[in-house]
């Protein structure tokens, strides 16, 4: 028995990664007291009453098909269980809706008592003689139309089709049985009422998609949109809106959104369930009211009949702020729209009628003048079109009727910079903010801007999934638990890891700045300081190294889903990246006069062709299936609007002819000087803690052929090579040297090598290398300092104490520019102090002394979302008296704090504060968040020798170890 319930607990956890994160009710072996439902050339009876709901049927089809896809044999859909005695059964129903499932219920052979009036729950069981000639059949009941419908979706998941089976082309696993187990299945409610998708800013890849494919955004098209919606636990829809009317386009498009059991919405532009484009001119409230009204009501009486969430309020035209609306007039408009509520659908109140007021842009101004909203009007907070929340409920809104949400954004088109090309978003960083959204009573509706909704396949299934059952995303790690499983859903066992991997990776490569604000001058990676620019280009290459074996792992059919969703990004991101880095490269080495500036012009140029390649490669998947998607331009924006065409970055070539000092150039790091000529740059000090390696550059600066010798000065310095020839255009005209230094032979303290380099004809160069033999003292665990940097990771925390108040701090990896994130947990802790709050203690040992030094502190772009308790936190050196920072600067509703702009544009606030005195030797670095929310990225001392650069320095060497986690 025991070893029996140890093989349940493994299969549970093994097919609930093909269900993400919910409780299996199926195997794919035989085991004891489980029903075979099908296998190869044979598959189970669907029974749903007639009188049952159509989508709960057309589910049932889709159930059939699926085992189908599965097993290579389709089930069948019957009303009735008669004839069915030889035959592996499903019968699937809603309550008050299937005299079937009532029948079982009222028999006492189906306990619904767990799910009964709830909301979009289901409960799944073996119940033996369902019905006469049935020895026993694997039952669904709903509590509603959607319940069910998730229930029989939730089979489909489980037996290995994937809800973007038909958006993403990922493979049915196939299966040669399939056994229903054991056990009783209680599912939902979800964790947020309504969670859904906006198509938006669908021009010009998903508009010429359905044009190709549909003529329009007809029901045809609708149909798989509502479909994958369902499939992946959603109920919630903003269909496209800038040339498209979703009611008017297709006279089919409504009923059939009812029927599949999709909730309605408009965008937050768009009230009454009317689209933009049958807006009536003037659409001015004050100089228009009576037209207006008629609009409104007609909105009303077209969709009175089906499942509609109201859009409330009034924008100006075109997604712009009114001229003539202002919080007096604008509670008049909602007070009529509730009106005409009660008399189209003949209520006498509106407790049962959703409807959602979106608080965005110029309406959070409306809001902060004291604009009082009715208190059964959902509050839809919005982010800032950037994926960082504005405002969430503070305590005088939780217990509103209507309760609250979010409006956030994976695609936007706006200030500063559209992004609408590829998958830019870092899931970790939904979960922080999404995290904290649902904890702080935002729970009501969740709708995500998805954009062409394609290049966004793993970032919708992420949102969704948490808003249906956010317990499964407690934890600050979930995000990588979840793609674990994601990717094991998708593309199998083997290839999970490495693909969790590499999108948890590219998470924090593409933070650091969205693609189309890569050509912003300066370029935003440093080409002198700590070898910058190179190590992100190197990061990418290394990255899709891990990505194209993954990819060439897999069979055929699978390559084709994981080209889609994981391939594509990297490989087509690599390239734009390529392209920016290289150009600004380019620059620098021209300026020093290496040939290999002309190298890197051709490399620009290649690589922004093979833009091209790729972009044709998707196209062409599938004889052209995704033909138009990822048409939207990504090279060569000048302000936040498409350019009218893509365009290369300009590049520099430079003349062959090698300046009278000699073909041989050299250059260090931390310097753009070209020696010989310029005067001759020391090298950065050396020391055993120094993070980074130690190089110098030897290149050709002309046409023709030069040997070099390097030697040092003492013997415990290496260098390699330590000769070579550099040639052009013929040869190698670049090569690095890299130096190491034997600390053991070398003398202690502080000293200077002599470097000289000696080509065979042309002027020698002698380079000074100041090295510095320290030691930390025995037993000294945490992060050293070189250079007057210590640059310190979250996760490399080297003590923590807890606090009295019993929050905790948690560790979100693979979250921010770098590593990780520290985040104040759990939300609901409130508002800390030092004195009673948990503190993260970072040591570090430090060999330079400075009256002088700071800290910087790299923190996400966030919003304080209660503006009465910003986001703040605490800094202690050692047991000086801590220092608290409010780093969000204060902004009123509507608008955005000052920093705004480029702490968006940088993927990254970051702020510095003074620290004073700090003498060499041991330290600690005290860290208190402050606030629910508060996060950060990572944590700088400056002792006086941090180099400007776009990251910060490298991250120092840690001696010894940390922890990681929560760690409260």
């Amino acid at each position: 028995m025991k070893l029996l319930t140890v093989l349940l607990s493994f299969l549970v956890w093994v097919t609930s990664t093909l269900a993400i994160g919910q409780p299996a009710s199926l195997t794919f072996s035989e085991i004891e007291g489980g029903l075979k439902l099908a296998a190869t050339g044979s598959a189970p009876t669907i029974v749903i009453d007639g009188k049952d709901w159509a989508g709960v049927t057309r589910a049932g089809n889709d159930l059939a098909n699926d085992f189908g896809l599965v097993t290579g044999t389709k089930g069948k859909v019957a009303t009735g269980t008669s004839g069915l005695s030889d035959t592996p059964a499903i019968i699937a129903g809603t309550l008050g809706k299937s005299p079937l499932i009532d029948g079982l219920v009222s028999a006492g052979k189906l306990d619904v008592s767990r799910i009964k009036g709830k909301w979009e729950s289901f409960t799944s069981q073996l119940i033996s003689n369902p019905a006469e000639g049935i020895s026993s059949a694997l039952v669904l009941a709903g509590s509603d139309k959607r319940g069910t419908i998730y229930a029989l979706y939730d089979i489909s998941e489980q037996i290995g089709v994937s809800p973007w089976y038909w958006w993403a082309d990922v493979p049915p696993k196939k299966k040669t049985a399939i056994y229903a187990l054991n056990t009783k299945k209680v599912q939902g409610p979800p964790s947020v009422k309504y969670r859904g998708i906006f198509l938006n800013d669908e021009q010009p890849a998903l508009t010429n998609w359905v044009k190709a494919n549909y003529g329009k955004y007809d029901s045809r098209f609708h149909a798989k949109v509502f479909e994958l919606l369902l499939r992946l636990r959603a109920n919630y829809f903003w269909p496209t809106m800038w040339d498209s009317r979703f009611y008017v386009d297709d006279a089919k498009n409504g009923p059939l959104a009812d029927e599949f059991g999709v909730v309605m919405g408009t965008s937050h532009t768009e009230p009454m369930a009317r689209a933009d484009k049958e807006k009536v001119k003037p659409w001015d409230w004050k100089s228009n009211e009576s037209n207006l009204k008629k609009y409104m009501q007609d909105g009303v009486a077209r969709a009175k009949n089906w499942e509609t969430l109201w859009t409330m309020g009034m924008r100006g035209d075109g997604d712009t702020s009114s001229p003539t609306l202002d919080s007096k007039n604008l509670v008049s408009v909602i007070e009529y729209q509730q009106s005409i509520l009660k008399s189209g659908l003949g209520v006498s109140d509106l407790a049962g009628v959703p409807q959602m007021w979106c608080v965005y842009k110029e309406v959070g101004g409306y809001y902060q003048a004291g604009m009082k909203i009715p208190d059964d009007v959902t509050i839809l907070w919005s982010d800032d079109n950037s994926g960082n929340i504005q405002r969430l409920p503070i305590p005088s809104e939780v217990n509103r009727s209507g309760g609250a949400g979010v409006y956030y954004h994976f695609d936007y088109v706006g200030d500063p910079r559209n992004y609408k090309w590829i998958n830019s978003i870092q899931l970790s960083k939904t979960w922080q903010q999404m995290h904290l959204a649902y904890h702080k009573n935002a729970s009501q509706i969740w709708i995500v801007n998805v954009g062409d909704l394609k290049p966004l396949e793993i970032p919708i299934s992420h949102f969704l999934d948490m808003a249906y059952d956010m317990s499964k995303f407690s934890s600050p790690d979930s995000t990588d638990t979840w793609l674990q499983a994601w990717a094991t859903r998708e593309f199998g066992d083997e290839a999970a890891s490495n693909t969790a991997y590499a999108m948890s990776t590219y998470g924090k490569l593409i933070i650091r700045r969205k693609y189309e604000l890569l050509n912003q001058s300066p370029f935003m990676l440093s080409t002198t300081n700590y070898d910058e620019a190179e190590l992100v280009l190197h990061e990418w290459e290394s990255l899709l190294t891990k990505a194209q074996a993954v990819y060439d792992s897999l069979d055929a059919a699978t390559q084709i889903a994981f080209f889609e969703m994981v391939l594509h990004p990297i490989l087509a991101g690599g390239i734009v990246q390529r392209v920016y880095i290289n150009a600004a490269r380019n620059k620098a080495y021209s300026a020093q006069k290496r040939m290999s500036a002309n190298t890197l012009a051709d490399d620009v140029k290649a690589a922004y062709a093979q833009d091209g390649v790729v972009q044709k490669r998707y196209h062409g998947l599938l004889s052209g299936k995704w033909n138009h998607m990822m048409d939207q331009l990504h090279f060569g924006y000048s302000n936040w609007q498409d350019p009218s065409s893509n365009s290369m970055p300009s590049v520099q070539t430079i003349s062959t002819t090698a300046p009278s000092t000699g073909l041989l150039g050299v250059s260090v790091q931390g310097s753009t000087a070209s020696t010989p000529g310029d005067p001759a740059p020391s090298l950065l000090p050396l020391s055993p803690y120094t993070p980074e390696n130690r190089t110098i550059d030897l290149y050709a600066r002309g046409s023709g052929s030069v040997d070099f010798t390097i030697k040092a000065s003492t013997a415990y310095i290496r260098i390699t090579p330590a000769s070579g020839t550099l040639s052009y255009p013929s040869g190698t005209s670049d090569i690095r040297a890299t130096i190491s230094v034997d600390w053991t032979a070398a003398p202690t303290g502080s000293s200077t090598v002599v470097i000289t380099i000696t080509p065979k004809s042309g002027t020698e160069v002698k380079l000074n290398l100041p090295i510095s033999n320290v030691a930390v003292p025995d037993g000294f665990k945490g992060y050293v300092e070189s250079n007057g940097a210590v640059a310190m990771e979250m996760s490399g925390y080297s003590s923590v104490v807890p606090g009295s108040s019993g929050a905790t701090l948690g560790l979100i990896p693979n979250y921010g520019r770098t590593e990780s994130g520290l985040t104040l947990l759990p939300v609901e802790a409130g508002t800390q102090t030092t004195a009673s709050g948990p503190k993260a203690v970072f040591n570090f040992h430090a060999f330079t002394s400075t009256t002088s030094a700071k800290v910087t502190v790299y923190l996400p772009p966030s919003f304080n979302v209660n503006p009465s308790n910003p986001f703040k936190l605490a800094l202690a050196l050692d047991d000086a008296t801590p220092t608290t920072l409010s780093p969000v600067p204060s902004s009123t509703l509507g608008a955005m704090p000052s920093d705004w702009r480029d702490s968006v544009v940088n993927g990254a606030r970051v702020v510095s504060t003074s620290v004073g005195k700090v003498d060499a030797g041991s330290h600690k670095l005290s860290v208190w968040l402050l606030e629910p929310g508060a996060t950060v990225h990572r944590l700088v001392v400056d002792l006086g020798g941090v180099k400007a650069s776009y990251l910060g320095p490298p991250e120092s060497v840690r001696v010894g170890a940390g922890g990681k986690g929560l760690i409260g």
